[in-house]
């Protein structure tokens, strides 16, 4: 009882309205005061007032929400631990996805999915293409977020989640950062840095060479952190994933094009069709549906 009655009173603070505390709580105006009546009841003081339509926090309440904070974020690990424990445990996914990717899709949905199943310990394994094609037919990737560079198999779970232009991120102290696209053929005397583990740098360079168009110098970086480090240094351009187009503080992002058109390029998702772990699919359409846009 207790703690939903703390619970209200946040929502109460947090949106500052006993009616939109109301609504956002799915139960009445009057069982919201209810319960706030009986919190100050058992605790003896005034945590709110209300002056007109807004409701303010007095001094007890002050300190009363902050340590509330505290003290249901403990009681929610708290239930989450139990949870995993009496269940025996072991419950886990692995998500892949590729080193380049910079959307905020996938944390959207691993915040969603640890909300519904907060039972499950979630992996996130970063790599390059190559790297999550293995990690997935070697099962240590229960599905994965990368580009489409084979055609489908019916081995996998296919499902294209967005059909887009590449994109590059390059210094701004870079003169082509004025452009408002870059011409692949221009980039002939300027690096390309592509994140790729040791053993897939040569296969990693042979598809930006081959299949993308470039032909010059290649840079190679572990991580996206590394290799953003090199393009605001001015050493080079990076092709990535996610994100859109435009101007940050050190690097500008702009559409990569080939003679004058578009580079197209998939971002999907894969899965074993063999797999079966249980929260793969479920996880799979939270991501579909951030994917989407859809709430």
């Amino acid at each position: 009882m207790l703690l939903r009655q703390m619970k209200t009173f946040q929502s109460v603070v947090e949106t500052g309205s006993f009616t939109e505390a109301a609504e956002a709580l799915y139960i009445s105006q009057s069982a919201v005061s209810q319960q706030i009546a009986a919190l100050e009841s058992e605790l003896g003081v005034r945590l709110l007032e209300r002056r007109g339509r807004r409701v303010l926090l007095t001094p007890a309440g002050e300190f009363f929400y902050k340590r509330s904070l505290v003290v249901t974020a403990d009681l929610e690990q708290l239930c989450r631990e139990t949870k995993r424990r009496g269940l025996g445990g072991g419950e886990r996914l692995c998500v892949g996805v590729l080193a380049t990717y910079d959307g905020d899709e996938l944390s959207r949905a691993l915040s969603a999915f640890a909300k519904e199943r907060p039972q499950v310990e979630t992996e996130v394994l970063r790599g390059n293409h190559e790297d999550l094609y293995d990690a997935l037919r070697e099962g240590r990737a229960d599905l994965v977020l990368n580009d489409q560079r084979r055609a489908f198999s019916d081995q996998y779970e296919n499902r294209v989640l967005r059909r887009s232009g590449c994109l590059a991120e390059l210094s701004v102290h870079n003169p082509l950062s004025r452009l408002e696209a870059l011409e692949v053929g221009d980039l002939k005397h300027i690096p390309c840095i592509l994140v790729a583990s040791e053993r897939q740098e040569e296969e990693e360079a042979a598809f930006y060479r081959e299949i993308i168009g470039f032909s010059g110098e290649f840079l190679f970086a572990r991580s996206l952190q590394e290799a953003r480090t090199l393009v605001v240094s001015n050493r080079g351009v990076l092709p990535v994933e996610g994100g859109a187009p435009g101007a940050f503080a050190t690097f500008k992002r702009l559409p990569l094009r080939r003679g004058g058109e578009e580079i197209g390029r998939s971002l999907c998702l894969f899965r074993m069709r063999s797999n079966e772990n249980p929260h793969a699919q479920a996880f799979a359409e939270l991501l579909a549906a951030q994917f989407a846009g859809e709430p």
